[in-house]
């Protein structure tokens, strides 16, 4: 489908109020020449001529005799004059509420499709594999979901407010001039089709400065995100003038492109204005001639209506001019908006996908896995845990530990083997039912910025704040929290930056208690914490580890010792096995990790 198509497909789900919207537009539009059309039978009796034409009249005066013949026929100039007048009176106001109506149901249409593009994009998003998010700056997914979707409502409004209001305006306009005199409106329509091939190449250069403006735009909204969020960072170095430089060039960047995108859009409102203004000078040389000449065929009332309407089109037919740059401007910011959601969800369930259940053990056979095609970071991986077991995955930085552990909720897909379930692939299982299973708890807690509660409770609304509770005190967290200001309802602030390192991991075990599952991943869980805030974590965890399967991923080895299996990566591949004593008898890289740490 053409680009502009696709914007337009966006109206299917309002085409009753895009039909209302039509009619309400046409009778505006109908009201509005019909204002301009009583001019003739209101000069006529304003100089006390009788106010319906004479025989022989245009067609358009034909037409208002038959309509508004009886009403307009008083027996006086000065009655006549009154009736005109209460007749235009009235052909105003329908006119206003019809144009009342049509705006109206215009923005009803525009926020409606502006939402719906949202929610669409929005929900594309949580579909798309994590690696997009990893290479995509968060300021411009920001700015597609914001900026660029309202900016794809410039192509409603040009397509409703704009083009077909005046696009029917210069119908109704058109048809009285024919009326009037087509000699006349002949001349203007012979012209009409420079007017498109001098514009042509204008609309192309506001496409392509449109979309620089647009990929600017988010990268201005990418930078302001990156400084917010990093504001220790920035005082620390005391980059803050480094950082201004940065933001003011990409500022100053912005502000060119917007003046030449500016530049070539606004270029076609002098360029239409100027050619309509050459051809109602050419109507008025001809018009003259037609009307005061010594075989005039024009009546002078008739000659100054069509002059009134001519000079009326000009400004429809500059908006109508602007249409195509109005469009090139809303397609440009919908190509970004359309380049994600073209983009391969990753989130899909195989057809037939059941609900997964766990009961015997988790097993990796074979497993390998890339990222993108690069280096393999997995190699030949072959591991199965038990139910009940706590599986501690140690190693060097780099080794892919954490990545073998991001497998199992399928975060990522391996590049070859397969994880299964209690024999069965984990691919069967749809996603949901599969995470459902797993609580996971990471070194980098993420808190939003809502209640503890609501933190506590993330994702659910069935809980209760009671069962809220129960899980904050087995996370050694119901002490500090009925400390807060509001104690459960207190609100966390963005990121949770309120809260210690300590007091966050503890919401984060709290959140994974509630949920009771029979499968947990800690990774790095109470690693950049100090002795004491250690120490209240690791009891949380000791009573979030009961009676469940567990892999944990450690750094500090002093807390994997008592572990049922412990697992050594190195490179992506599985080097050593077997309990603490085992592999400290070794001698292996086990040891030498241990060693290195307890020297420390």
């Amino acid at each position: 489908m053409h680009r502009s198509g696709r914007v337009l497909a966006l109206l299917r789900p309002y085409t009753p109020l895009f039909l209302v919207n039509v009619l309400a537009t046409l009778v505006a539009s109908v009201m509005d020449g019909a204002t301009f059309v009583l001019l003739i039978p209101f000069l006529r009796a304003l100089f006390g001529e009788h106010a319906l034409p004479a025989a022989g009249g245009s067609g358009v005066e034909a037409l208002l005799a038959r309509v508004a013949g009886p009403f307009l026929a008083a027996g006086s100039p000065a009655a006549a004059l009154r009736n005109v007048v209460l007749v235009l009176l009235g052909a105003l106001v329908v006119k206003n509420l019809a144009g009342y109506a049509a705006a109206m149901t215009s923005v009803a249409i525009e926020e409606g499709v502006v939402r719906d593009l949202r929610v669409r994009l929005f929900r594309h998003l949580q579909t798309l594999p994590l690696g997009f998010f990893q290479r995509t700056r968060a300021g411009q997914l920001l700015a597609r979901v914001i900026s660029d979707t309202d900016q794809v409502k410039g192509a409603v409004t040009a397509a409703l407010a704009s083009f077909l209001r005046n696009a029917s305006l210069i119908v109704v306009y058109l048809a009285i001039l024919i009326g009037l005199s087509w000699r006349l409106t002949i001349i203007a329509l012979v012209l009409a089709p420079l007017l498109v091939v001098i514009i042509r190449p204008v609309i192309r250069r506001v496409r392509r400065r449109s979309r620089e403006q647009a990929d600017d735009r988010g990268e201005l909204t990418s930078v302001v995100s990156e400084a917010v969020s990093s504001v220790k960072l920035v005082r620390a170095y005391m980059a803050e003038a480094f950082e201004v430089e940065r933001f003011q060039r990409l500022a100053d960047r912005y502000r060119r492109r917007v003046l030449r995108a500016q530049g070539a859009s606004t270029l076609t409102s002098p360029i239409s204005e100027v050619f309509a203004g050459l051809v109602v000078v050419l109507i008025f040389s001809v018009g003259t001639e037609l009307a005061l000449g010594a075989s005039a065929s024009l009546r002078p009332e008739v000659f100054i209506a069509f002059i009134a309407v001519a000079l009326r089109l000009m400004s429809p037919v500059k908006a109508v001019a602007q249409y195509p740059t109005v469009m090139a401007t809303a397609v440009a910011a919908a190509d970004r908006v359309f380049e994600v959601l073209d983009l391969p969800s990753d989130e899909g369930d195989a057809p037939g996908a059941g609900a997964a259940q766990f009961r015997e053990r988790i097993e990796y056979r074979g497993v390998w896995f890339s990222y993108d095609g690069a280096a393999p970071v997995l190699r030949d991986v072959d591991l199965e845990v038990r139910r009940g077991q706590v599986v501690a995955i140690v190693g060097p930085s780099g080794a892919g530990k954490t990545t073998l552990v991001d497998l199992l909720p399928r975060f990522y897909e391996p590049t070859r083997g397969e994880i299964l379930l209690d024999g069965v692939p984990i691919t069967r299982f749809t996603r949901r039912s599969l995470r459902a299973l797993m609580g996971i708890v990471s070194q980098e807690t993420v808190l939003l910025n809502d209640t503890v509660a609501a933190n506590i409770a993330y994702g659910r609304s069935d809980f209760t704040l009671e069962q809220v509770q129960a899980a904050a005190r087995a996370a050694n967290a119901h002490d500090f929290i009925v400390q807060l200001p509001q104690g459960y309802a207190t609100l966390l602030g963005e990121r949770g930056t309120r809260l210690s390192g300590g007091e966050r991991q503890r919401i984060a075990i709290a959140r994974a208690l509630l949920r009771d599952p029979p499968i947990l991943i800690l990774d790095e869980a109470t690693s950049a914490l100090d002795m004491e805030a250690e120490r209240l974590v690791q009891e949380a965890i000791d009573r979030l580890m009961a009676h469940r399967t567990v892999l944990v991923i450690a750094h500090r080895l002093a807390t994997v010792q008592h572990a049922d299996l412990i697992v050594v990566l190195a490179e992506g591949r599985i080097v050593e096995r077997g309990s603490h004593a085992a592999l400290y008898a070794a001698g292996g890289l086990y040891r030498r990790l241990y060693d290195m740490q307890f020297r420390t």
